[in-house]
């Protein structure tokens, strides 16, 4: 099953994620409304841990190989069949009936071979339901993105995004897209933009239904912009031309609220 497509031009950012914790709660998954992004290679093995018993596996394609370790039944290990697969997922559900959900992704070097899993927080879910505190939108044929909220904690932001759809029209996402540019571009220089690879998204990133929104929630490794230049959020449509792009500058990224705040 095709899911939306994040750019991927700076993909050695994500050997920041070396320096995360990912036994940490703060990155819980047990929503089906939400996928984790999973970087899995031929020559390496990956393992999950959850925290209940693995009762079911879904593979979108035959390109993943997984397995139960043995006499272990909450640890699934996974691997590349072959190298540089389309994108696809995959979904666990455990004897709780939770539901874990992934956008699983080739890499060469996975930059965490070890990722457990625990159902007792979900930062992601409990951002989402946040109330706004920041207004910057776009707008484009009846289709809104909007930045509700920004939050930190180690290291790591979390970007609150509102995709509307006021029209009956449905809108299908091709790509989300996260860069920083410069302000002003001279016309005998080529443009200098440099991607932010998210650490994870959750929410629903495919379809907005006409007349619905949906709120999606996105990790990415801490920064702050260079003088001269912007943060961008881009959506753009499948087959379509409703692309929404948000413009966000140091002042906005430097007024990211805590996680202890929406305790």
């Amino acid at each position: 099953m095709k899911r939306f497509r994040v750019a991927r031009k700076a993909l050695p950012l994500f050997l920041l994620l070396s320096i995360f914790i990912f036994s940490d709660p703060l990155f819980a998954q047990s929503d089906s409304t939400g996928a984790m992004q999973l970087l899995i290679s031929c020559n390496k093995t990956t393992s999950l841990v959850f925290p209940q018993i693995i009762k079911s596996i879904d593979r979108g394609s035959k390109d993943l190989l997984v397995k139960k370790v043995s006499g272990v039944e909450n640890v699934l290990q996974v691997k590349a069949a072959k190298e540089n697969f389309i994108e696809t997922n995959m979904t666990v559900i455990t004897a709780d009936g939770k539901l874990y959900s992934f956008i699983v992704r080739y890499a060469i070097e996975p930059s965490q071979l070890n990722i457990q899993l625990d159902s007792t927080a979900n930062i992601f879910e409990r951002i989402s339901r946040q109330k706004k505190f920041m207004h910057i939108r776009n707008e484009n044929c009846d289709m809104i993105l909007r930045l509700k909220g920004l939050y930190i904690e180690k290291d790591i932001f979390y970007y609150q995004l509102e995709l509307e759809n006021i029209s009956n029209v449905s809108y299908d996402i091709d790509m989300l897209r996260f860069f920083i540019k410069d302000k002003k571009q001279s016309r005998r220089t080529a443009s200098q933009e440099l991607d932010q690879v998210p650490l994870f998204v959750f929410g629903n990133t495919q379809l907005i239904a006409g007349m619905s929104k949906q709120t999606i929630v996105v990790a990415l490794p801490k920064f702050t912009i260079p003088d001269k230049k912007h943060f961008y959020i881009q959506v753009m449509e499948k087959n379509g031309g409703r692309n929404l792009r948000l413009k966000i500058n140091n002042r906005r990224i430097v007024k990211a609220k805590t996680l202890l705040s929406i305790y």
